[in-house]
């Protein structure tokens, strides 16, 4: 009996529950199908995934798929095996033009169009995307209603009305609205108002060698932010992130508004049924009068080791495939509230009746470009920042804004010392780009928030129940 060929799959472990289970199922399945393969899955910390990959990577052994947080994109790019060659090839140069892998249908050209473009260099598909977030704004309609706000906003002006129609109830939340001071908020507001972090668009038409943090885009969202929260209306934790924290605030019905991630979107609406009230979801706000510049995304992608040999290599590639074929990208959409990362996917839940039964879920898939007549705003005119150790500047950026929201600071010299300190951590970067092919713990960070909790999907299950759960 042949030996069958072994793929190392290394992905995070986001650590909801039952999220590993289903992943093993489907290297299972996969298995079945291909008898010649065997797949072996690793779910490690998504924290340190990237750091172990790259320690593996200087000891000889990669996995032949390792997945990346979005935040850690540059690093991948930049990731060198011992040989000091690229670490990883490109997925769509390796796929060489097939529709089909060992049988497994190619779906890279039905991927959405904003997904596939956030994940490419010139054109050039480099990963697989996997996890797909994008950024939503929810309400407990039973408040806004009470407070006579009859839909929810879609600028910051009409933000900020209906947060003075809710301070106005007698008898209403402490808040009105709540988010977590979380680098991927001030990504977004950057976003809508075309504004950028880093230099060369993003450092998506050259390498990035300057951070901004005090644009006016940002202070102009920084203040607004500080407007809000010195009048009352905006709840912070004083935790950074604390999502846990901003979501049992939205179940507690302390707020009658929170802004954050569509991976929430299982959490909310379990929130809104267990407290009792409605909930109606809508896109994050833009400004009013301009253009809205378009919606950035989170997540994570799979990247493909280069150098395999032909037949791990076409195992890799049709495992990726498989695992994004429309049956198992919508299964991922109802499982854990994902964007469903193919077009054909979203046709899938639209016609089996998920959306109908469902209808919060369409609005983060419809605004990527995943509408089946090709509605939808596409490849957004803002695309999402990429540069070295993203990560690190989050942290840099959150805790700026924690200072200007205790402690009174301004804001134009906090994020203009926020930038300097942010631009130190990108050129430490290019150093040991430079030096060592990147492979500092420091350049590899997903999540480094000074001092702060970093919460489980079991924590997140439990604020769903609220106070009262």
């Amino acid at each position: 009996m042949t030996t069958p060929t072994v793929i190392d799959v290394w992905l995070g472990d986001l650590t909801f529950p039952g999220y590993m289970d289903r992943l093993h199922r489907l290297g299972a399945e996969f298995e079945k199908a291909h008898p010649e393969y065997r797949i072996n899955i690793e779910g490690r910390d998504f924290r340190n995934l990237s750091k172990e990959i790259a320690e593996a990577a200087e000891a000889g052994r990669p996995p032949a798929i390792g997945e990346f947080y979005f935040a850690v994109t540059q690093a991948a790019y930049d990731m060198r095996g011992r040989d000091g060659k690229p670490l990883f090839t490109s997925v769509q140069q390796a796929i060489a033009g097939r529709t089909e892998i060992l049988g497994e249908p190619v779906v890279v050209d039905d991927l959405l169009p904003a997904v596939r473009e956030h994940y490419s260099r010139d054109g050039d598909l480099v990963s697989m995307p996997a996890v797909v977030t994008a950024m939503l704004i929810y309400g407990n309609q039973d408040l806004l209603r009470a407070a006579g706000v009859e839909r929810l906003p879609t600028t910051w002006e009409e933000l900020e009305a209906a947060c003075q129609a809710v301070a106005a109830l007698p008898d209403g939340p402490s808040h009105a609205v709540t988010w977590a001071n979380h680098g991927l908020f001030f990504q977004q507001a950057l976003a809508v108002q075309g504004g950028h972090l880093a230099d060369h668009d993003n450092g998506r038409s050259g390498r990035a060698s300057r951070l901004d943090l005090a644009s006016k885009e940002m202070l102009t969202f920084v203040e607004y932010w500080q407007r809000l929260h010195q009048e009352g209306h905006y709840l912070y934790t004083g935790k950074i992130p604390d999502w846990e924290g901003n979501l049992k605030a939205f179940a507690d019905q302390d707020v009658a508004l929170r802004i954050t991630s569509s991976n929430d979107l299982n959490y909310m609406a379990q929130a809104a049924e267990h407290a009792g009230f409605g909930m109606t979801v809508g896109r994050f706000p833009g400004r009013a009068g301009e253009p809205y510049g378009g919606n950035i995304i989170a997540g994570t992608s799979l990247w493909l080791t280069a150098g395999l040999d032909e037949v791990t290599q076409d195992g890799a590639l049709a495992f990726m495939q498989f695992l994004n074929n429309p049956r198992n990208a919508a299964d991922r959409h109802i499982a854990s509230s994902f964007v469903p990362v193919t077009r054909s996917s979203y046709r899938l839940l639209e016609d089996e009746g998920w959306f109908e039964a469902n209808p919060y879920h369409r609005l983060a898939s419809a605004q990527l470009g995943s509408h089946p007549e090709g509605e939808g705003e596409g490849v957004p005119p803002c695309r999402g920042a990429l540069f070295g150790d993203f990560a690190g500047a989050q942290d840099v950026m959150t805790r700026a804004m924690g200072d200007v929201l205790l402690h009174g600071a301004d804001p134009a010299s906090r994020f203009a010392e926020a930038t300097s300190e942010a631009q130190s951590l990108l050129d430490a970067y290019e150093r040991d780009r430079v030096d060592n092919g990147v492979r500092s713990p420091e350049s590899l960070r997903v999540e480094y928030f000074t001092g702060a909790e970093a919460y489980t999907g079991a924590q997140l299950e439990n604020a769903v129940r609220g106070s009262n759960g």
